[in-house]
């Protein structure tokens, strides 16, 4: 594997830089720019604040990971799994929590006990297993599964914050740690003024480099992604992610660092209809929008796919997409509505041919 820098999978272990209290690390993440690597980006230091004047509040690593072609939690928890604690009991500090969770894998699980036992902390850490499905790392599924219950997404929950929670992707704590330790001077040595450091990205498709690699904000899109074949787009952000063109443009706002390089070889809409037929499977089925929407829309998209439908198909995808956008009990239906929207426009010429009977990677 190789690193293109080397920061939070490489980082050597050492003490835990406590910083003297709560509050006191909160002015550093603002500082830094820190912002949070689950996939929203929301600034790091927010959430701290909230959490802070909270009764009793409680922190959560959260590496559950669902989405299939990410792997960069489960690699820092294999590789670095004292950074992702020492990076939760700061935040347990900065908030003035008595209580920290970290939610993984069963693999995952396990390298963050077996790092627990060489360790002597202040503050005791739960390990909770995450179940194996695409939702179950959504903030209010998180909190339930914590709370001993199953892995779902509440109903039209309040933000976890606002309840005196502090979810944090478990990269979002390495760089916490980082921090603490070196400072936001040395943090935004690496990438941009706007987006400060460095993210985790897991490479997969056409790509010369898969795996999972540490780069810096802004670096170009074609230097991250060495195309092993001529690539035609890239999904960036995983499956509620977007699909951007292939270009030496800088990667900016990569959600959770997911990047799938498609080929030229490879149908665009035969590839989105698999991973919509996937989505639609792995919704918690509690509202319509997920129960009838998502699988009316999986099953037009792959009638597109494999040139069975008409231009009233596509018509209809678009009136779909519509109606499961903001009506679900959690945010499922609006990333997988987005990810439908990005396939329409990049994939438009594709979606004519097909129309006409044809596709460009079987001719």
């Amino acid at each position: 594997m190789k690193t293109l820098v080397a920061r939070v999978l490489t980082a050597p272990r050492a003490e835990v830089p406590w910083q003297g209290g709560p509050g006191r690390l909160i002015a550093l993440a603002q500082e830094a720019g820190l912002t949070g690597r689950g996939g929203a980006g929301f600034p790091a230091w927010r959430k701290l604040t909230e959490v802070a004047t909270a009764h009793r509040p409680v922190v959560v690593a959260n590496a559950a990971e669902g989405e299939p072609a990410s792997s960069k939690d489960a690699e820092l928890l294999a590789r670095n799994p004292h950074l992702v604690l020492d990076g939760l009991q700061l935040a347990a500090e900065a908030v003035g929590a008595a209580k920290c969770h970290l939610y993984a894998s069963r693999i995952s699980a396990g390298h963050a006990r077996h790092a627990l036992d060489q360790r002597k902390d202040r503050w005791p850490v739960t390990i909770v297993e995450a179940p194996d499905l695409f939702v179950a790392g959504e903030e209010s599924a998180v909190l339930s599964a914590v709370d001993g219950k199953r892995a779902l997404p509440r109903d039209k929950p309040k933000l976890p914050v606002h309840q005196g929670f502090l979810v944090q992707n478990v990269e979002t704590l390495a760089h916490l740690a980082l921090i603490a330790r070196h400072g936001p001077s040395w943090f935004r040595r690496e990438g941009t003024r706007d987006e400060p450091g460095t993210f985790l990205a897991t490479l997969s498709g056409a790509v010369a480099n898969p795996g999972v690699h540490e780069a810096p904000f802004g670096i170009p899109l074609n230097e991250l992604l060495q195309p092993a074949e001529p690539i035609q787009a890239v999904l960036v952000g995983g499956y509620h992610g977007r699909w951007v063109p292939w270009t030496s443009e800088p990667v900016s706002r990569p959600g959770a660092g997911v990047f799938v390089a498609l080929a030229e070889s490879v149908c665009g809409l035969d590839f989105s209809a698999q991973v919509l037929t996937y989505l639609a499977g792995q919704s918690a089925r509690q509202c319509g929008p997920c129960l009838n929407g998502l699988p009316r829309i999986a099953t037009l998209l792959t009638a597109v796919a494999r040139r069975r439908a008409t231009a009233g198909t596509v018509t209809d995808l678009n009136t779909l997409a519509g109606f499961v956008i903001g009506r679900g009990a959690c945010r499922h239906p609006d990333g997988s509505a987005r990810f439908l929207h990005s396939t329409l426009t990049t994939f438009d010429h594709e979606i004519a041919a097909h129309l006409r009977g044809t596709c460009r990677s079987r001719r």
